[in-house]
């Protein structure tokens, strides 16, 4: 069987997320069109008649602000440097950016061994791909690159067919080799963090742009009483004047993201979830080292 840990990475917002849940079959990753949803590493496992992918699904790539900004960038390159094959997921709908040149320069200079590039949101017009291989081309030049080319593949992560083709350009670069997971799961991502990943997400739908980088989710406590699980998270945020936002107006937002993460949690782990949520100001609290591990943010190797 053909067996790969892959690397999924790219500038934030590319569709990094999407793509590995639409490969994985299942979502294991939060999607949101906020910048840093994905604040950890998951792992998706891909279970296929050709073997087995590990796809690590990495926060995206950004200009880095303030301490948890450049620990995610960290958790990015640590995770691309230990993976057998590198994918770039990038969003050729827009022209390429700095990150994006970022990657083709670490690929040229590092030369991994097997690297595919993804033009993702093939469905938009206008669609860059010149412009992405030329830059590429500028790129590999500075280095007098020489060696493999990455395979190039459009694709459209929403849709099944522009997954297939990515899925297959990563199977014809897997090697022989056993599955590192059982057959029978999609991830092993710690139960406590996806629980916290899906609290995060709803409140992401409700505050959009309001403060998503400055509120945090940690999960204190999982009661289990056969099939129902109690479940309580603190809502951190850095400012009291950001409690009545979370909150909403005659809290509605905190009702309503409750509402949606118990339903999503409930069906994820097949259970009847009961959530509490808690709002509490934690200044400065993406620098303090102890919650920023609770959160697994800390220590998050492959």
């Amino acid at each position: 069987m053909l067996s790969a840990v892959i690397a999924i990475v790219g500038r934030t917002n590319a569709g990094k997320s999407t793509l590995v849940n639409r490969l994985v079959g299942e979502k294991v990753s939060i999607v949101s069109p906020v910048e840093q949803t994905t604040r950890n590493t998951v792992r998706g496992i891909v279970a296929d008649p050709r073997g087995q992918l590990v796809l690590l699904d990495t926060p995206g790539l950004h200009k880095a602000v303030g301490e948890l900004g450049r620990l995610l960038n960290r958790m990015a390159r640590r995770s691309a440097a230990g993976a057998d094959i590198l994918c770039v997921v990038f969003d050729a709908s827009c022209e390429p950016q700095m990150e994006d040149v970022g990657w083709m320069s670490r690929v040229a200079k590092e030369r991994p061994e097997k690297t595919v590039f993804v033009l993702n949101k093939a469905d938009k017009s206008p669609f860059f791909e010149d412009l992405f291989r030329e830059a590429w081309k500028e790129e590999s030049a500075k280095v007098g690159f020489d060696g493999a080319e990455p395979v190039w593949v459009k694709s459209i992560a929403t849709d099944d067919s522009g997954a297939t083709k990515v899925l297959d350009a990563l199977f014809s670069l897997a090697e022989e080799g056993d599955a590192l997971f059982p057959e029978d799961i999609v991830t092993d991502y710690p139960r406590r963090l996806a629980i916290a990943d899906i609290i995060r997400e709803k409140f992401l739908r409700h505050l959009h742009q309001e403060l998503p980088h400055e509120m945090g989710v940690a999960v204190k406590r999982i009661d289990e009483h056969g099939p129902l699980w109690e479940i309580t998270a603190d809502i951190l945020v850095n400012r009291p004047s950001q409690k009545p936002i979370v909150i909403g107006r005659g809290g509605e937002t905190i009702k309503k993201s409750r509402h949606a993460a118990q339903r999503e949690i409930s069906a994820t782990f097949d259970v009847k979830a009961k959530l509490e949520l808690w709002v509490r100001v934690e200044p400065n609290w993406m620098k303090n080292p102890r919650l920023l591990a609770e959160m697994g943010y800390l220590g998050a190797e492959i």
